[in-house]
């Protein structure tokens, strides 16, 4: 385990119905290959040992006896290997057969588990031949050279480095009260489950849907294993499906119905588990029965019948070799259909922007439009709220405030979206104005200092400010999240407005809105309009312009660039990482993108301005919450304004 990440597997070997020494052979390869790549746990399907499809032939004493002596055997084979297999095979416990998960380790048999929920339909008849662990006493029996506890109580096993996992099969997960919810309360952090699930139309979506709501309601990883090519088609026909999940979200999945044996293999964020578990107070509040009825004590029994058990003998050192993906852009929404995404982002806004115009009976609304991406996501929200309401877009007023930066280009783009959505355009050059306030504290106007730059945003503000009270309508904040964890706004200039649309919407999602709104564009101009935003460099326009009249002063050339910046703020904001680890998983994200002495640059600045800026998120203006982060001093981050950034920069120098 790396950074709380815990490499595991789902394996899908080639089987053949009650021959237990080919299965042995195609487990033991599997394992190899999986202990090879660094993978601490591996799951196999549902009696992976003997075939799930034997039938009757499970009442055959010579198939019991082969699979036992499967099990002796890759015990044997396991004994100088550092992975945990789970296999599944059947357990004989006096008149009982259950239908068992073995849990093995250097050769050690750490622990049985055995299926709780046995289908008794259609082609699942599982009743005729195995017994339920809910028929089982606790006992312990001798099985494949090994005295060991087979019980009925829920068993969470333990690894050396603290990982908590445990197992159920099948038709357990599809119970209405699968056991994988009690094991979650009593700490389990992954869910194994060995199953053999046939194919139907619709039946895969389904399963997906059931294991992604299962993982997230326990705010677990749930790594599941299905048989493949080779069990009986007597019937029915399996695909081979494996599939790991964390918090809901699939990180790996095989190909179904393929001929061959397959080997899934990724990372699961046991730190993010419990980072998410931590802060989730129903989840908690769900843990008190569990709490009070648990041991909490290895090897006992508390009166949920929940064994924390097997504390795992300590793995050999050895390389970890990531093999899972870190999204470079986690802000932007992962689905299908991104249609939907950004149109639901768009209400979002909407909506909170329409309650606060209804609320305050306001039927104007003062936007300044600088021709930059903020300011033209925020007047697309404002017209569509406007659209919603069935006001007058003339009730827009669009404000253009030219100053020393301001380039053609933008000036061109403010001009000609706002004319093209059909709202009021006010023009307010504010370069006298800026000047005669250097003359009036005496300023030097050819000193581009921080004065020089706030001069102008205020003078912006104010005439925004002043347009409200005297037009009776709302200032629209155009500042968006990216910027508020950088303290890369003016305070009392752009960081303050009325209400701030884009106030929990990060930079990089704003590019992306920005461009779907180009897309989806009726208007040929909007949408050439939209497009040069998206492609025109992000800047303040507080300098003046280069010789050849273009942007000068770029704010990725200054802070760095907004894609780092929102990896880091999402791994801070969502997960609460530390600066190594999000810079290692920085690093394996944008690699062939940013030189690590790049990366750890721009981390330090990020985490220098994040603490030193936190005084003006301390005071916002309102805003809708439109993701999972947002840095609302109302709501979800709460800082003191003095709080020291040392240690977290420490650790960062540790890395150079």
């Amino acid at each position: 385990m790396k950074h709380g990440l815990i490499k595991v597997a789902a394996a899908i070997p080639a089987v053949k119905v009650a021959d237990t020494k080919f299965n042995l052979v195609e487990t033991e390869k599997q394992i190899a290959i999986a202990e090879g790549k660094g993978v601490e746990i591996i799951v196999f399907p549902e009696l992976s040992l003997t075939g799930y499809t034997c039938q009757d032939l499970f009442q055959q004493q010579l198939l019991l006896d082969d699979a036992e002596q499967a099990v002796l055997s890759l015990l044997d084979f396991t004994r100088q290997l550092d992975i945990i297999a789970i296999v599944g095979a059947p357990v004989a416990v006096g008149p009982l057969l259950l239908n068992c998960a073995l849990v093995i380790q250097q050769g050690k048999l750490l622990g049985i588990v055995s299926k709780t929920f046995l289908p008794n339909y259609s082609e699942f008849y599982e009743k005729r031949w195995f017994a339920s662990s809910q028929d089982l006493r606790p006992q312990r029996i001798h099985f494949a050279g090994h005295r060991i506890l087979v019980t009925p109580e829920m068993q969470i096993f333990r690894t050396s480095q603290g990982a908590k996992f445990a197992i159920e099969i099948c038709e357990d997960v599809w119970a209405p009260t699968p056991p994988s919810n009690h094991l979650a309360l009593a700490g389990a952090e992954i869910i194994f489950n060995l199953s053999t699930s046939d194919e139907l139309i619709g039946k895969h979506a389904y399963l997906k849907s059931l294991i992604a709501q299962q993982s997230a309601r326990t705010i677990s990883g749930y790594v599941y294993s299905s048989s493949g090519f080779g069990e009986s088609t007597q019937d029915v026909v399996y695909g081979g499906n494996a599939l790991i999940f964390e918090n809901g979200s699939l990180i790996e999945q095989s190909e179904r119905f393929q001929l061959d044996p397959q080997l899934v293999i990724s990372e699961i964020d046991v730190e993010r588990l419990r980072g998410e578990r931590r802060t989730n107070s129903t989840f908690v509040n769900a843990q008190r029965p569990v709490a009070a009825g648990l041991a909490g004590i290895t090897g006992q029994i508390g009166e949920l019948g929940i064994r924390v058990d097997c504390l795992l003998p300590l793995n050999l050192m050895r390389e970890f070799t990531l093999t899972r993906h870190f999204d470079q852009h986690p802000f932007i929404p992962k689905t299908e259909n991104m249609q939907d995404a950004c149109d639901e982002i768009f209400n979002i806004q909407v909506s909170g922007l329409a309650k606060r115009l209804v609320h305050t009976n306001c039927k104007t609304a003062i936007i300044g439009i600088s021709g930059g991406l903020d300011s033209t996501l925020a007047l697309l929200v404002v017209t569509k709220t406007f659209d919603k309401l069935g006001l007058d877009r003339k009730g827009i007023v669009g404000v253009t405030m030219p100053g020393f930066g301001t380039t053609d280009r933008t000036y061109k783009n403010a001009m000609t979206l706002m004319e093209n959505l059909g709202v009021t355009i006010r023009e307010i050059d504010i370069t006298a104005s800026v000047l005669q306030h250097f003359k009036d504290i005496g300023h030097d106007a050819s000193v581009h200092d921080a004065t020089y730059e706030n001069a102008q945003a205020r003078e912006r503000t104010q005439i925004l400010m002043d347009l409200s009270n005297q037009l009776g309508g709302l200032v629209i904040g155009t500042g968006d999240l990216s910027e508020l964890a950088l303290g890369w706004c003016t305070y009392n200039g752009d960081h303050m407005s009325m209400y701030a649309v884009n106030a929990s919407v990060p930079k990089t999602l704003i590019q992306y809105l920005v461009s779907y709104a180009a897309e989806t564009a009726e208007d040929e101009t909007v949408r050439q309009t939209l497009n040069d935003i998206v492609e025109t460099p992000i800047s303040p326009e507080l300098k003046p312009a280069d010789d050849k009249g273009d942007i000068a002063q770029k704010t990725e050339d200054l802070v760095g660039p907004y894609e780092l910046h929102d990896f880091f703020l999402y791994y801070v904001l969502r997960c609460g990482f530390r600066p190594s680890k999000i810079y290692w998983m920085a690093q394996n994200a944008f690699r062939g993108v940013y030189a690590d002495g790049v990366i750890l640059h721009w981390m330090r600045l990020f985490f220098r301005r994040f603490f030193s800026q936190q005084f003006k998120r301390s005071c916002l203006p309102d805003g809708p919450k439109v993701g999972s982060v947002s840095l609302s001093p109302r709501g979800d981050w709460r800082m003191p304004s003095d709080a020291m950034s040392t240690n977290w920069l420490n650790e960062l120098e540790e890395l150079s």
